[in-house]
Formats: C-alpha cells, structure tokens, sequence
C-alpha cells in the first residue's frame, strides 16, 4: 500500500489553480472600467446613473439612480413647470458627468437655462461633502472619519506586505469614489464644454398627416448611438410630449406615436448599458383617462405623476418640526404608478406613505406627506415645536 508524501500536490490541484487563474484573468478582461456617473445598484447590481435629483433617485425601486436602458414618464397637472425643472437636473447632470445628452424639439436657448453646479448632493439633514464636513470631523477616533460615506464600507481590510520588493511606500493610496449626483442651483447657469454639446434634435413639422414627425428623432439618435464608442453613455431628454408648441396636429395620433414609442423601447432594450430617457406629459391637456394616454403609460417603464397644490395651500406656511428649523413648502403630491426596474426580491414599491414633493432653488426634495396639526390642538402644536413629544398627564 502506498502513501502521497504531503507535501506532493496532485496532478488534478495544478490544473484546478490554472483554470482558477484563467477565470481571473478573463474575469478582469471582461470587467467594464467604470464610467462616470454610472455606478451598480445596491439593489441587484445593475448599472445606474444619478437623474440629478437626490430624492427622485431613492423613489425609482431602490436602485438609488435610474437603471439604464430604461425610461420614466413624469406625468404633471396644471400649469405649473415642476416636471421641467426635473429635466433640467438630469440634462445638467449628464453635461457634468460626460454623457451625451440629445434633447428633442426645443431650441438651444434651453440649454443655455441649465441649472449651474454648486456642489454634491446630500439627502436631506446631511451636509455638503466638501464643505462643513471637512472642517467639523469626528474627534472620538480616527477610524470613524468616513463612516457613512458612499464606499466606506466596501473597502478592504488593510493586509500586510508580504513581498520584500515592493516598499510600503509605494501601495497605492485609496482613491476617493467620484461625485454620482451633483447639486445645482436653479438662479446659476451651466457652462457647457465643446466636448459635452448638446444635441438639439428638431421634429418634422410637414403639413402630410401621412409622414410621421418622429422619424427624424429615431434617425438622429440611432446614428449616434452607432457611431459613438461603447463606453459613451447617452441620455434622451422629451419636453411636453404632445404640446401644440412643440409638436404638430396629427403628432397625437396613435399611427405615428405609439411606433414611435415601440421603436425607441427597442433601442434602449439594444443599447441596455448606454441609453436612459426621460419624458414629460401635461395631464391637462391629454387626461389619464383616455386610451393614448394609456398606451404611452403601458410603453413606459415608469410613470410618476406631479399633482401640485392650489396656490392657497401653497402660500400657508407649514409648522417647524423642531426649535430653530424650519421645513421647506411642500408645493405638491407625488404618485408613482409604475416603477422602471422591480427587483425579484420585491422591494422598491414605492411604499405606501403618501409623498409630496418640494422645489427650491438648490434642491428638488420628495418626503412623506403627513397633515398639520389643527388650530385647536395646542398641545399636539406645542409638542410639533418640541420635536414631537408632548407630556400628558393622565388621571386614574
């Protein structure tokens, strides 16, 4: 009977450590180097991009930015423009983060209109990354500086130099992850670099209710998708589909329309890691009650809907949520009818709170909705200003 000496590796380990380096290896060649403004979702790891708006990001299934290769409806009612300034967070933030950005029927002066960058966007309470941070670090211990910090965690432990060599003074240093969402400033204006021009696609106005005024937006994008590298990322921009400003008469029958929201599912189906799109639709003049309404919905992969309150509502000012804070005004309510990616663990619904959504010159904020206290109630006012606690003695 015959032993293996120990320290004999078999002959089946040598092939397995050189199918194990091969694997690495093409895992590293077909590793995608990361883009700007794209990072994977927390959720199930797909590629997202930041819509420019902290907030709207965390509504759109968890994913914390919009996934590419999908589109999102923003439905408004009234005369209001809160879906406009949404667009133009998202057209700012692909100016700044390199991608392409292609808006169709609107003149270049809406593009001069960008919103200027003033700095990374936090969520609400955080501070400005950058600012304040910086000069009010945590003083308990050293380790605890970038707790919380998108990426703090993910990194790897420190291991020691094991390779006589190399020098520790030649590890590369961590590098600080890139800005995923800036924040901007609505009274400021953008300035946009030669290379990160904007694409001002114009619509068809033939007087032929036969031609269809769409075509020219599928031609134009479909070349550029196919004549700009792989790594570009693209992001479609449609202002008030529908408008009698911008589209004409028979731009609204479903013969032109509905293909034309079929083929463009098609090219973000086909470019599923290079094309995101946003698009608006005023409810006041096509009602979600009627059939093309919801056509457009159904070819959509989400749709959230802006209902801003009358001006009466509007002007009251909203009670302090606590001593020396005061909240911003909320302007209106947020549903969300449908969402772009839904993961298969079922989260990223939407909740079930009730969300309205507040504009101000620095931030677009959606939060929960909740009712004020009445004029009678003094003591549920008394505890709003005290942060929410109100003592009540209470008589056996």
């Amino acid at each position: 009977m015959s032993f293996r000496k120990r320290n004999v590796g078999l002959s089946s380990s040598v092939n397995r450590t050189g199918d194990q380096a091969s694997s690495q290896k093409d895992f590293k060649d077909a590793s995608i180097k990361q883009l700007p403004g794209v990072r994977p979702s927390p959720v199930d790891g797909r590629p997202t991009t930041s819509t420019g708006a902290q907030s709207f990001d965390d509504l759109l299934g968890g994913h914390a930015g919009l996934a590419l290769g999908n589109s999102v409806l923003i439905e408004e009612n009234g005369t209001t423009d809160f879906a406009g300034a949404l667009l133009r967070y998202y057209a700012a933030e692909g100016v700044v983060q390199g991608h392409k950005v292609h808006v169709v029927g609107v003149p270049e002066q809406w593009g001069r209109e960008l919103p200027g960058v003033v700095g990374t966007s936090t969520r609400e309470g955080e501070k400005d990354v950058g600012g304040i941070a910086d000069k009010e670090k945590m003083k308990i211990a050293w380790r605890y500086e970038r707790l919380g910090e998108f990426g703090a965690g993910a990194r790897a432990p420190i291991t020691p130099n094991r390779n006589p060599n190399i020098s520790s003074q030649e590890t590369p240093e961590p590098t600080t992850p890139a800005t995923f969402c800036h924040s901007f400033d609505l009274t400021k204006r953008l300035t946009i670099p030669q290379e990160s021009a904007i694409n001002f696609i114009s619509i068809s106005h033939n007087e032929n209710p036969s031609t269809s005024p769409y075509t020219p937006i599928l031609t134009s994008l479909s070349n550029v998708l196919t004549s700009t590298p792989q790594q570009t990322i693209h992001r479609l921009i449609l202002p008030t589909l529908l408008s009698p400003a911008l589209y004409p008469p028979h731009s609204s029958n479903p013969t032109h329309l509905l293909p034309f929201l079929h083929s463009l599912r098609s090219l973000l189906r086909t470019h599923s890691t290079r094309l995101t799109t946003l698009l608006t639709l005023p409810l006041s003049l096509h009602p979600r009650s009627t059939g093309l309404v919801c056509w457009i919905e159904q070819l959509c992969d989400g749709v959230v809907e802006l209902s801003p309150f009358p001006y009466h509502i509007v002007d009251l000012e909203p009670p302090s949520s606590g001593v020396g804070k005061t909240e911003e005004k909320l302007q209106g309510m947020v549903r969300v009818h449908r969402l772009p990616v839904l993961s298969e663990k079922g989260c990223g619904s939407g909740g079930g709170d009730d969300l309205a959504f507040s504009l101000s010159r620095k931030r677009f904020i959606i939060k929960p909705y909740s009712l004020p206290p009445m004029d009678g109630d003094s003591e549920a006012q008394r505890g709003e200003a005290e942060g929410g606690k109100v003592n009540v003695d209470v008589d056996f």
